[in-house]
């Protein structure tokens, strides 16, 4: 299994109401870094949550931040507030 395919799966496999980061991701799959993951999802992520994949402190990848927003609430994935008005995953809450 390549590595593309072998990140897709990990992602596929995130419950929703979960969440993990990229780094996690990266420290499972040989050969891969958390920016790697990163480039994977974008170029390839279509097809799976990607949503559930957030930096170490929370938060969604640049520029996604709304359209990730509307799929965690409904899913009930653990949010807080942060202190620009935005919002991060609550990662202790929500680890998968």
């Amino acid at each position: 299994m390549s590595t593309t395919e072998q990140i897709l799966a990990i992602v596929g496999s995130v419950p929703p109401g979960r969440a993990t980061t990229y780094g996690a991701i990266a420290d499972v799959v040989e050969g891969a870094s958390a920016r790697s993951v990163g480039h994977v999802l974008r170029t390839d992520g279509h097809d799976v949550p990607w949503w559930r994949v957030v930096t170490a402190g929370g938060r969604p990848a640049p520029g996604v931040e709304a359209t990730a927003y509307e799929r965690f609430r409904p899913e009930g994935t653990p949010l807080v507030p942060t202190g620009d008005g935005g919002y991060a995953v609550d990662v202790a809450a929500a680890m998968w």
